[in-house]
């Protein structure tokens, strides 16, 4: 996704005094990684969806939904998520999509803002590239992500006035990629490459990769 739209630099006026909810999307079951759900993948002896959920909530999130699916109730198990509201997704073979429309339809009635939507499979995202994102809101109207050199990624940001059009247009694992190609120019893109490595963790490569890191640091404490 290399749509490019108006750039934004965080802390904008009014950006600090709108509601914005966390939706974590955390319910793959990782078929390229031998059937092991991402959600459960472990950072430093904890499992991914806790790490993420924890940086959606130091980011200043009002409240954050994650939505579980494959090995959900291993996950509820096994994973701290105090606080946070918790979906299982009975459809989410069908791809990202079902559980877009899960997350966000799930905000309905809860008075906020805006949603900043996540991955549970983005563990180089943290707290601060959530905070300068989170930090674009400015009304319901409002539509950003986070940029890496220029290139658009995760998070997004939703304003509520959007969440109708996303859940009619989230099909498969799609997401809403469709629905932000046709309002590129739109988006605010807010460069967070100085800060977040939006890597995924799709392969047993990038398993390795992301143990190795986890050894390394645990080594170095």
């Amino acid at each position: 996704m290399s749509e490019a739209g108006a750039p934004h630099t965080p802390g904008a006026p009014g950006s600090h005094d709108r509601a914005v909810a966390g939706v974590l999307l955390a319910a793959g079951g990782g078929r390229r990684l031998g059937g092991r759900p991402k959600a459960l993948l472990a950072l430093h002896g904890r499992p991914l969806v806790e790490h993420a959920a924890a940086a959606m909530r130091a980011a200043g999130c009002s409240r954050v939904h994650v939505v579980l699916g494959a090995a959900a109730h291993e996950v509820r198990a096994r994973a701290e998520l105090n606080g946070c509201v918790l979906l299982d997704n009975p459809d989410w073979e069908s791809g990202m999509g079902s559980s877009l429309r899960l997350g966000l339809g799930s905000l309905a009635g809860t008075g906020a803002d805006a949603a900043l939507v996540a991955l549970v499979d983005q563990p180089g995202i943290g707290a601060k590239a959530m905070t300068r994102v989170r930090t674009a809101c400015d009304s319901p109207a409002c539509l950003a992500a986070a940029s890496y050199a220029g290139r658009r990624g995760h998070p997004v940001l939703f304003g509520a006035e959007h969440w109708p059009g996303v859940i009619a247009s989230a099909k498969g694992d799609q997401g809403a990629r469709s629905y932000l190609r046709t309002r590129a120019q739109e988006i605010e893109l807010v460069e967070c490459g100085d800060i977040a490595d939006p890597s995924d963790i799709d392969t047993p490569a990038d398993l390795e990769r992301l143990e190795g890191l986890e050894r390394l640091n645990r080594f170095s404490r």
